[in-house]
C-alpha cells in the first residue's frame, strides 16, 4: 500500500454559517491541495467533510496518516465513539441522537478501504500544513456569496 500523509481542516463563519474545508495530500515529494465548502453548515461538518473528501481523492487503498486539529473527528474514531453510535442506532451514550450521521457513514465506509491513523494537532499553533488547510478553508467560504 502507498503511504500518504493527509492534513485537513474545516472552518465556519458563524456556527452554523458559511463554511469551508481544506486538505493537503502528500505522497513523496508531491502535494495536492483540495478545498470546498457550503453556504450553511457547521464547523464539525466541515471538519468531517475535509477528511471524507481527502480520502475519497485517493485512487487506491492506502496507508494514511491523517492529521487534523479536530478533536471531534480524532476522538470519535480513536476512542471508538463513532462505532458505538452506529451500533446503538446512531445514539450517543447519553441516548441523544448522534449528529452528522450522513457524514459518519461515508467516513466509516472509507475507513474500510484505507488504513488510517488519525493524529491530532493543536489548531492555529504554527503547524505549516494545518495553517495551509485553514487558509484553504477560510478563503473558500469567504468567496461564497
Amino acid at each position: 500500500m502507498k503511504k500518504i500523509e493527509i492534513y485537513t481542516d474545516g472552518a465556519c463563519s458563524g456556527n452554523p454559517g458559511k463554511g469551508g474545508w481544506g486538505a493537503v495530500l502528500v505522497y513523496g515529494n508531491k502535494e495536492k491541495e483540495i478545498c470546498g465548502g457550503a453556504a450553511e453548515t457547521t464547523n464539525n461538518r466541515m471538519e468531517l467533510t475535509a477528511v471524507i473528501e481527502a480520502l475519497t481523492a485517493l485512487k487506491e487503498p492506502c496507508e494514511v496518516k491523517l492529521t487534523t486539529d479536530s478533536k471531534y473527528v480524532c476522538d470519535s474514531v480513536n476512542k471508538g465513539w463513532v462505532y458505538s453510535w452506529k451500533q446503538n442506532g446512531w445514539k450517543k451514550a447519553d441516548k441523544k441522537p448522534a449528529l452528522n450521521v450522513d457524514l459518519w457513514e461515508k467516513l466509516l465506509t472509507l475507513l474500510e478501504t484505507h488504513n488510517v491513523e488519525f493524529v491530532w494537532v493543536k489548531g492555529h499553533n504554527g503547524h505549516p500544513y494545518n495553517e495551509r488547510c485553514d487558509k484553504l478553508a477560510v478563503s473558500y467560504y469567504q468567496n461564497l456569496s
